[in-house]
């Protein structure tokens, strides 16, 4: 039994990748996500029902449309692959009602990072949407399991700190240092991590983001006047405090300790 329910998350897992790749693709163009029926984006034809097969499909096309041969990104089986294997390790070791009830929070967050992550690297957006429906997610665990006052200052700390910062820079430099969907991406984690754990993120997501930065320029990868994608960092920052908590707290002594 145990093997049928790990095997049955990971499905369900590929099967909703499959879904976050229609998300990726068709929200940022402000397309339709629930109704229009999965097509090539190159010939436009309708895709058969087992040419929706997660992974499967893309192995057995090898990687090309069935029906114009055009090459199928790679991204596709890997945001598959990934989801499903986020859904194998998130799920419970006791299947209980509020295991699965976290199991279900707690996924549904990483599906949101996901999509936040992909969308970001190809549009430089984090959407208004999608930071929506995460505090859509977050605000009844937070009613339910944190304390008010406590995550209150958490999300006015994660919005209203980086937005001093980028209004300042705005002024002394006349360019703006971060987007909208970043400062509020900021806010709604603030919620969730509390201020001493988006303080944290806010460093380490700018710190790391710097140290890329620095090494793109270096190999001539980027220009250092073209702006960067910041959400992937914030997105790598909160899943390890929200995902492996015990190595965020661990790092944030530490940082502590060398302050």
């Amino acid at each position: 039994m145990e093997t049928f329910y790990k095997v049955y998350a990971f499905i369900f897992g590929s099967m909703i990748g499959s879904f976050l790749n229609v998300v990726i693709l068709r929200l940022p163009l402000n397309g339709d996500i629930v109704y229009q029926s999965s097509h090539c984006p190159k010939c436009m034809n309708k895709l058969k029902v087992y040419h929706n097969i997660p992974i499967l499909s893309f192995l057995f096309l090898r990687g090309k449309c069935a029906f114009c041969r055009t090459r199928i990104s790679w991204r596709y089986p890997l945001i598959e692959t990934l989801t499903g294997l986020i859904s194998l390790w998130l799920l419970p070791e006791v299947i209980t009602t509020d295991s699965m009830g976290f199991f279900f929070f707690n996924f549904a967050i990483a599906c949101v990072f996901i999509c936040h992550f992909f969308i970001d690297l190809d549009h430089h957006l984090l959407l208004d949407k999608l930071n929506i429906y995460l505090l859509i997610l977050i605000l009844p665990y937070v009613f339910f399991y944190h304390d008010w006052l406590t995550s209150l200052i958490g999300a006015a700390i994660g919005f209203g700190g980086p937005l001093l910062v980028t209004w300042l820079f705005y002024k002394i430099r006349g360019q703006v240092g971060l987007g909208g969907g970043d400062i509020k991406l900021f806010g709604i984690l603030g919620l969730l991590l509390g201020p001493t754990g988006v303080m944290l993120n806010i460093f380490l997501s700018c710190f790391i983001g710097a140290i890329v930065g620095l090494v793109f320029i270096a190999l001539q990868k980027m220009h250092k006047d073209k702006p960067m994608p910041f959400g992937p960092f914030i997105i790598l920052v909160a899943s390890l405090q929200i995902f492996f908590p015990e190595q965020a707290l661990a790092l944030q002594r530490l940082m502590f300790s060398m302050a």
